[in-house]
């Protein structure tokens, strides 16, 4: 077993293109470091639905140069087989965007270079920007398909691979499984045809189609004064983002200085998320010395973004349904038609929004794979902090389109002497108070998930909270408006209940909401405590159910 291990260590050395990773790995070989070689040659990673993502290092169950350039040859190869290498009488393009993360340059140039090798044309952005810039890019320069190197919010030792296809939206099944086999059909590293050159850097060009489309999410003549502080969460949304606030005249934000700068290691957090604990206390902080009208938060590649407002005599993050329905709200207000959508997880007061405004809504599986698929979409949402207010310009979540529009929202309000918090109590007055929370679980070993997932389906509970589950379903048998997936939808009366595991992160997630009624705006105090008492009751005998 040892001599295997060995064997097979030694032959993607030998293969290795990254001076780095040979001597990590060559380190390890020399010490016989059986347990951590094992660790890396126990598989591979797997390529999915959220492409690839993973710590950086040396062997294929790392994020590297050699599992990069296998992932994209496996993508060329899909590509030529459904017709898509060529596109309107020459080779088809394939435009490639990257982060600021450590390795994400390189991997993007491994990656026009296959794609350029396997006679597809290939274009690279101009530096490290936003990811829905690139989604903007691949329906706005007509490419076959796009590839993002970007571990969002992930630790600093992590890295990723987001594919997109051709209508600007990411893969789905069966595309990821049919990626995938190609993939795993790459026997070495010297079968990739990888030219020194031929790809094209792309020029500002365009980033400014990207800020001009901005212009489409903005009303004519809105309001636009809300003061603003902002955090790039050491990522690379600062320079877009500004820009985007200047082209439509909103007061120049006040920078988090010290995470103001595209940072691989994000110093100051423990995890570059703003929804983490701490990871917003800086700009709380800005915010108490300047008192803007409200906080604005991207994620390290800025396609989340995280809104802060004073509550009393502090700040405190809206949550990410907060968000959701404060813009859907916006725009029903501003009169817009088509679809509102959102996944399952989010909180259903969307819908109950979208059919008092008479407007379609549809529930997705999670992921904005999924929104952005919905027809007719004109808006969608996550409750990840993510949300999709212009999708015929990216079909994505966008951080820098969204944080326009809360600002503009935060401006109206502004212009009436009220708040977002004001709207959000008019809204629960409405439509019922809904309250979410979550119960999330980060593992080292990724069996405690399979566990709890098992135990749930093996001795499924009858009642939360002391509140009757009314319907019990198992979403790997996919329901009649979804498709399969590894999940778990509890409904209670007047709750809501969904776990799942993580797609990109070794996490359980359980998904909690409840709705209290409320007749006015002086019962909301007491539907409040009522709401919070529900949500720690939940949490706590699903915690017991599952073991975890």
């Amino acid at each position: 077993m040892h001599d295997d291990l060995l064997a097979r260590a030694q032959a993607w050395l030998a293969e290795d293109p990254d001076a780095d990773t040979r001597a990590e790995l060559a380190a390890l070989i020399d010490a016989k470091d059986v347990a951590e070689l094992a660790a890396r040659f126990s598989g591979t990673l797997q390529f999915g639905t959220a492409g690839l993502r993973g710590e950086l290092g040396a062997g294929p169950m790392r994020m590297n140069r050699s599992v990069v350039i296998r992932a994209a040859a496996g993508l060329a190869a899909y590509l030529k087989k459904q017709g898509q290498s060529q596109r309107d009488g020459g080779a088809g393009l394939v435009v490639i965007g990257y982060d600021a993360r450590h390795k994400s340059e390189d991997f993007a140039r491994d990656t026009a270079a296959v794609m350029t090798g396997a006679g597809l044309r290939a274009a690279v952005l101009p530096r490290p920007l936003p990811t829905p810039v690139l989604a903007f890019a691949i329906r706005h320069l007509g490419a076959v398909a796009g590839v993002e190197v970007t571990a969002s919010h992930n630790p600093p030792r992590d890295n990723g691979y987001k594919v997109y296809l051709g209508d600007g939206s990411q893969i789905v099944p069966p595309a990821d499984t049919e990626i995938a086999a190609e993939i795993a059909a790459v026997r070495s590293l010297n079968d990739v045809p990888r030219p020194a050159a031929g790809w094209e850097t792309l020029d500002d060009g365009v980033l400014d189609a990207y800020l001009a489309r901005t212009d489409a999410v903005l009303a004519p003549g809105s309001p636009r004064t809300a003061r603003t502080v902002y955090t790039a969460m050491h990522g690379v949304g600062r320079d877009t983002l500004l820009a985007a606030f200047a082209r439509a005249g909103f007061p120049e934000p006040v920078l988090v200085a010290e995470q103001a700068d595209p940072d691989p290691d994000f110093p100051t957090v423990a995890f570059p998320n703003p929804e983490e604990p701490g990871a917003m206390d800086l700009a709380f902080a800005k915010a108490r010395e300047t008192e803007p009208d409200l906080i604005i938060a991207n994620d390290p590649d800025a396609d989340r973004c995280a809104a802060a407002v004073k509550d009393g005599a502090d700040w405190r993050m809206l949550r990410g349904d907060e968000v959701g329905a404060l813009l859907g709200a916006h725009l029903v207000h501003r009169g817009v038609q088509g679809t509102f959508a959102e996944s399952i997880v989010s909180s259903s007061l969307l819908g109950r929004i979208a059919e008092k405004a008479g407007l379609p809504y549809e529930e997705t599986l999670t992921g904005f794979k999924w929104i952005a698929r919905v027809e007719g979409l004109r808006y969608g949402y996550e409750e990840a902090l993510g949300y999709c207010v212009d999708p015929d310009g990216v079909r994505d979540k966008d951080g820098i389109t969204a944080a326009l529009l809360i600002t503009e929202l935060a401006s109206q309000l502004k212009a009436e002497n009220r708040t977002l918090l004001d709207l959000l109590d008019d809204l629960a007055v409405e439509h019922g108070l809904h309250a979410t929370d979550q119960l999330s679980v980060r593992v080292e070993d990724l069996s405690v998930i399979a566990n709890a997932m098992r135990r749930l389906r093996e001795q499924p509970p009858t009642h939360l909270a002391g509140l009757t589950i009314t319907k019990s379903e198992d979403l790997t048998q996919g329901t009649e408006k979804l498709p399969p997936t590894d999940g778990l939808r509890y409904t209670l009366d007047g709750a809501r209940v969904i776990v799942r595991p993580s797609g990109t992160e070794p996490k359980l997630k359980c998904y909690l909401e409840v709705v209290v009624p409320v007749a006015t705006h002086a019962g909301l105090p007491a539907a409040r405590t009522k709401a919070a008492q529900l949500l720690a009751a939940i949490r706590r005998d699903l915690s017991a159910a599952s073991g975890i």
